[in-house]
């Protein structure tokens, strides 16, 4: 039977919330962190552990079907490959910095300093389309301590909350691109193989729809229930089921994350008691 091959980090930020992801979809995997390879037990797929800036190539070559990593690594290798689904975390941003004590009225800073950074390609793109003309110092890691060591400038690196930063002493200036988890596939997949991806796609949009909504339920007077569907819609509708008390209804709908503590005010305006939110687990739509 076939399998679809999964290249994901082997370490980092991105290696166990891409495992997690997976075994929220209902997909098993026998423990064993140094193994480079890895089969699911109750699904047709295969894990390689890999770099995250080997995935690309891998993707590309067909040694792997599909790979989840961020998608600063995908614009960086510019291989041959597609982004066939965002995630929606992992979420950071690549940045220009510099020392906190220098002033910065512009890119025109930029012109001709030296910076250093582990995405030469993103970087110097950026630059050309700015007309803007910079030498570019490239490290595999620590970025943050290039201006103090005296080896560059500035740097251009991957930023989250900015506290390395102000731990080496940078302030983030600008904001080049942001990035997110995504999951990519070679240009050409099998039909075989692109079944099973399919269904791996549906089981991870069912897992981000529960995590997106809370199912909620509440008790309402009869004359409020027509306010109340108004901001309660629902996936289709919300269940009404009558309660033994005269003139009082149990209402049970689904309401988005983002929009909760808005929606819980304007059903106690409508005189909703007994709230109660419940997790969705997985939401199927």
């Amino acid at each position: 039977m076939s399998k679809l091959n999964i290249a994901v980090q082997k370490t980092g930020r991105l290696s166990q919330k891409s495992i997690d992801l997976l075994r929220e979809c209902g997909i098993n995997f026998p423990n064993g962190d140094q193994k480079l390879k890895t089969t699911a037990d109750n699904f047709p797929v295969e894990l390689l552990f890999l770099r995250d800036d080997d995935i690309p190539q891998y993707v590309e070559q067909g040694v792997a079907d599909i790979g989840i990593l961020g998608e600063n690594e995908v614009v960086e290798k510019e291989r041959n490959v597609k982004i066939i689904e965002r995630l929606g975390f992992a979420s950071c941003r690549l940045s220009l910095a510099i020392p906190k004590d220098e002033t910065y009225e512009g890119l025109t800073y930029f012109q001709d300093k030296r910076i250093a950074t582990s995405y030469p390609r993103i970087l110097a793109n950026y630059f050309n389309k700015k007309n803007i003309s910079v030498e570019i110092e490239e490290i595999g890691g620590s970025v943050e301590i290039a201006p103090g060591i005296g080896l560059a400038n500035a740097i251009f690196d991957i930023v989250s909350t900015g506290s390395t930063l102000q731990m080496n002493g940078l302030k983030e200036v600008e904001r080049v691109m942001n990035s997110e988890a995504v999951i990519i596939s070679s240009a050409c997949l099998r039909s075989d193989k692109q079944t099973i991806l399919n269904k791996l796609l549906f089981r991870m949009s069912a897992v981000r729809n529960a995590s997106a909504n809370k199912y909620i339920l509440l008790n309402a007077p009869n004359e409020s229930i027509p306010q109340i569907i108004k901001v309660l819609p629902g996936v289709k509708s919300p269940t009404i089921l009558p309660l033994a008390s005269s003139g009082w209804s149990s209402i049970h709908s689904v309401v988005k994350e983002d929009r909760f503590w808005e929606v819980i005010d304007q059903l106690k305006e409508f005189g909703a008691q007994g709230i109660l939110v419940i997790p969705i687990q997985k939401m199927i739509i």
